[in-house]
C-alpha cells in the first residue's frame, strides 16, 4: 500500500486520487463509491490505502484440503484456527495476506475470516447481520490504518477493530467476534491432524510463497498515521486484546510467562491464559473454560481502537 496524499479543496476532497464529493452542507459525500453521509467515524480519517475496491480480492468459494496433503507451509507459518460443528480449519496468513476477507460458511454458521496485514489483526466473525448472511468484500479504504471492509449486500463500510458497520444502510450494527485460535503451522497440524486447510486453489493468481509485508513487520514505521500513539509498549509489540462487557485490556507476548496459567478479570469476567511461546498460541477461556475471543494485533492498533485498555503486567 502506498500513503495517500491528501488535498482539502473548498468543496472537494481528493484523496489519494480519489475525488470525493462534498457538498456545501457536507452532507454528500461519497469515497470510492461509498456513502458516508451519516459515517459515526470522521470521514478525515479514512484513508485510500492503494488498491481500488476489491483490489484486494476476498475469497468467495474457498476450497479446502486436508491437512496430510498440504505442501505450502512451514512450520513456523501462522494460521487462523476455527472449529465448529466438530470440523476445524486452519487459514494461514500467507493465503489470508493476500485476499484479507475469506467469507466461508461451516455447517449452519456463515463466518468472515479477516486478517490485516498492516495492523496484524485476524478476527473471525459471525456474518450474519438482522438475520442475513452477508458476504464482505475489500474496500480499498483504511481508518486508523486498519482495513475498511464492505458488504455486497447494502455497500456499509464496516471497521474490522471497531467490529460494527461504521457507514451506510448497517451503519451502528456490530459484529459478532467468534473464539478462534492463533498458532503456527507446525503446532496447529500436529493438534488437528484431521483438520482442513484452506486452498491456494483461490482462483487468483497471487504468489503464496512471497511475505510482502516482511519489511513492515519488521521496522517500527507505519505506513499510515493514527490518533492515538500511547507509548505503554514498543509501536508493533504483539498483543492479545480482549474486549469483555466493555472493558479492553491487552496481554503483551512478551510478558506472558511461556507455558503457565494466567488468571485474571476483564470486564468483571474471570479469565484464563495459557501462552505457549514457540508457537506463539495463547488459548483463553473463561473459568469455567469455555474459549473466549480475543484479538492478535499489533500494541499500537489495539490501543488506536481501545484508548482506554489496560495492559497486563504479571503481580498487576
Amino acid at each position: 500500500m502506498i500513503s495517500p496524499t491528501v488535498r482539502f479543496l473548498s468543496l472537494g476532497l481528493i484523496l489519494a486520487g480519489t475525488f470525493i464529493v462534498l457538498s456545501s452542507s457536507a452532507l454528500a459525500v461519497q469515497i470510492l463509491g461509498f456513502k458516508l453521509d451519516h459515517a459515526t467515524i470522521p470521514v478525515a480519517d479514512i484513508r485510500a490505502g492503494g488498491p481500488p475496491r476489491d483490489g484486494i480480492p476476498s475469497v468467495d468459494h474457498p476450497k479446502f484440503v486436508p491437512a496430510a496433503g498440504v505442501k505450502f507451509m512451514k512450520d513456523d507459518d501462522l494460521v487462523v484456527s476455527f472449529t465448529h460443528a466438530g470440523e476445524t480449519r486452519a487459514y494461514p496468513l500467507r493465503i489470508l495476506v493476500w485476499h484479507e476477507i475469506v467469507n466461508d460458511r461451516i455447517g449452519n454458521l456463515a463466518i468472515n475470516v479477516s486478517y490485516c496485514p498492516l495492523c496484524g489483526s485476524a478476527m473471525v466473525f459471525d456474518r450474519t447481520v438482522d438475520g442475513r448472511a452477508l458476504e464482505f468484500g475489500v474496500s480499498g479504504l483504511l481508518y486508523q490504518s486498519d482495513v475498511l471492509m464492505y458488504d455486497r449486500q447494502t455497500e456499509s463500510l464496516w471497521s474490522q477493530l471497531e467490529m460494527a458497520a461504521v457507514s451506510g444502510p448497517k451503519v451502528g450494527r456490530k459484529l459478532t467476534l467468534l473464539p478462534a485460535q492463533h498458532l503456527t503451522w507446525r503446532a496447529w497440524k500436529r493438534a488437528f491432524p484431521s483438520g482442513l486447510v484452506l486452498s491456494t486453489d483461490t482462483g487468483f493468481d497471487r504468489d503464496y510463497g512471497r511475505q510482502p509485508y516482511s519489511d513492515y513487520e519488521q521496522s517500527p514505521r507505519l505506513m499510515f498515521p493514527v490518533n492515538s500513539n500511547r507509548q505503554d509498549l514498543p509501536t508493533k509489540a504483539w498483543v492479545a486484546g480482549v474486549f469483555l462487557n466493555g472493558a479492553a485490556r491487552a496481554y503483551p507476548h512478551d510478558r506472558l510467562p511461556d507455558g503457565e496459567v494466567v488468571e485474571d478479570t476483564v470486564g468483571g469476567m474471570a479469565v484464563r491464559l495459557r501462552f505457549d511461546r514457540a508457537n506463539r498460541h495463547l488459548v483463553l477461556t473463561d473459568a469455567e473454560g469455555t474459549p473466549v475471543p480475543y484479538t492478535p494485533a499489533y500494541w499500537f492498533a489495539w490501543q488506536t481502537f481501545h484508548t482506554n485498555t489496560t495492559v497486563w503486567s504479571k503481580g498487576q
